[in-house]
């Protein structure tokens, strides 16, 4: 009987002690931050074939897409049935807007307000829809690259229980980045390793689960030179990879960190006041020159008429610049006289709304037909064209009228362009005066004597 007492006893002593064990490490549990700091999740497998078909970065057209107004489910699936159609404006690379959930906590609903960068927006739909996406995208040979969001994370991001991941004001309250008014993020503290060891292993987690080609970084210039370098070496040592990779900002030292783009910011803007402000055409020689004058050779700057932010804040390309045919001769000037063009879903239609970006607004493709056929004569144009992509630029200033020489390797071209809302006249240099070309569109024969003569925002495109 005492045997049995004592057995009885010592079991009821372990059980005693296991669970005040138990308690007390789930009580510990709950107050760790769910961060790599306690669990490093490893890297996943390599899904599917790395895309092998990666333009090169001067042969690049890139496209954004907006996914809330994109199609009317606003999903991933509701891009699949225009892959087609994006694909025959020339489109190598697509640009999709964040994909991640949505912080909840003082949020405005925007896309750049990031909750997990390791989840799918379910909005949008899951991991399956956005590798089938991907891989519709790649089977027509175009890459897809995702907007990453370094800058900041949602106030509901798990990684808000490690404080020192995050920049404090002096009360050691954490801050939204400073200088903005995004009040519905949280601003990242550079300075700590660990989190930037985490941001690198999501970066690395969608080029590995989803087979997607490069990031479209957003806000790069407020993210430290140091921390792209380290991410880009990162990422660049997975097998068997290219990379795209742009950066949102206009700083030099983006392309010596690696990226191989970043935005023409002053082009845009310089292309504005010709068209809006009456600002004489020989300023975007200048403008060009400037852009370039500090990248290293084979970099390149993305050149736009339009993207989420200029359509949602500012105004559609039709707005900005004065009309269809205005905004399609800002279009040329912009795609045509260097760097990487780029279309935001609903330009190539003529959108007449404003798309916002923190609700749905699905884009009518019926609209403006004509306008998809000029905007897909000029981009097969730029593709079969080698000087519109590498070629020497020759510029001859005028108030009025843009007028550049583009020529590489026996691949001569004359581009005109009247970015004035009345006829216009353009009194040819010496070494093109009474020389013969062809109309690039049109096909026709096109005698050159002493001078052009062009209509209300008219352009003209001519080949040898």
């Amino acid at each position: 009987m005492k045997l049995i007492f004592f057995r009885y006893l010592l079991i009821i002593s372990l059980t005693a002690f296991l669970i005040l064990v138990i308690g007390c490490n789930k009580k510990e549990s709950t107050t760790l931050p769910v961060t790599t700091q306690n669990i490093i999740i490893p890297d996943p497998p390599q899904y599917e074939t790395p895309f092998a078909d990666i333009p090169a970065t001067s042969d690049i057209i890139m496209y954004e897409i907006n996914e809330r107004a994109f199609s009317s489910s606003g999903t991933f699936a509701g891009i699949l049935p225009r892959l087609d159609s994006i694909k025959d404006l020339g489109v190598n690379v697509i640009w999709l807007m964040p994909i991640f959930p949505i912080g909840v906590l003082k949020s405005i609903n925007s896309p750049y307000c990031v909750k997990n960068y390791r989840e799918v927006n379910s909005e949008y739909g899951n991991l399956e829809d956005l590798r089938t996406l991907v891989r519709e995208a790649h089977t027509r040979k175009m890459a897809i690259i995702l907007d990453w969001v370094a800058n900041h994370t949602s106030w509901d991001n798990a990684w808000i229980q490690n404080k020192s991941w995050y920049t404090h004001d002096v009360k050691g309250n954490i801050i939204s980045p400073p200088g903005t008014t995004w009040t519905d993020v949280a601003d990242l503290n550079y300075d700590n390793s660990d989190m930037r060891l985490e941001m690198i292993r999501c970066m690395k987690y969608w080029l590995l689960a989803a087979n997607v080609d490069g990031f479209r970084c957003d806000a790069a210039d407020y993210v430290p030179f140091s921390f792209w370098g380290q991410a880009i070496d990162s990422i660049k040592k997975i097998p068997n990879r290219k990379l795209i990779m742009l950066a949102e900002g206009a700083r030099s030292d983006h392309f010596t960190a690696g990226f191989q783009m970043n935005f023409g910011w002053d082009f845009f803007n310089t292309n504005k006041n010709v068209f809006k402000n009456n600002q004489s055409a020989s300023i975007y020689y200048q403008t060009n020159q400037s852009e370039y004058s500090d990248i290293p050779a084979g970099s390149q700057k993305l050149r736009f008429t339009s993207n989420h932010d200029e359509d949602a804040w500012d105004d559609t390309p039709l707005g900005l610049f004065g009309g269809k045919t205005a905004s399609m001769s800002a279009f040329v000037i912009s795609a045509y006289l260097g760097g990487v063009p780029l279309i935001y879903n609903g330009q190539e239609v003529g959108c007449p709304v404003k798309l916002p970006i923190f609700s749905r607004s699905p884009i009518n493709w019926t609209t403006n037909p004509d306008m998809v056929k000029e905007y897909k004569e000029l981009m097969q144009f730029r593709l079969t064209h080698p000087a519109l992509q590498t070629g020497d630029l020759e510029c001859y200033p005028d108030s009025n009228v843009v007028a550049v020489e583009r020529q590489v390797s026996g691949d001569e071209l004359l581009i005109f362009v009247n970015t004035r809302n009345t006829s216009k006249s353009f009194t040819l240099p010496g070494n093109i005066k009474n020389t013969t070309w062809q109309n690039a569109i049109a096909g026709a024969p096109v005698v050159l004597d002493s001078m052009v003569n062009l209509n209300a925002y008219e352009y003209l495109i001519l080949t040898k």
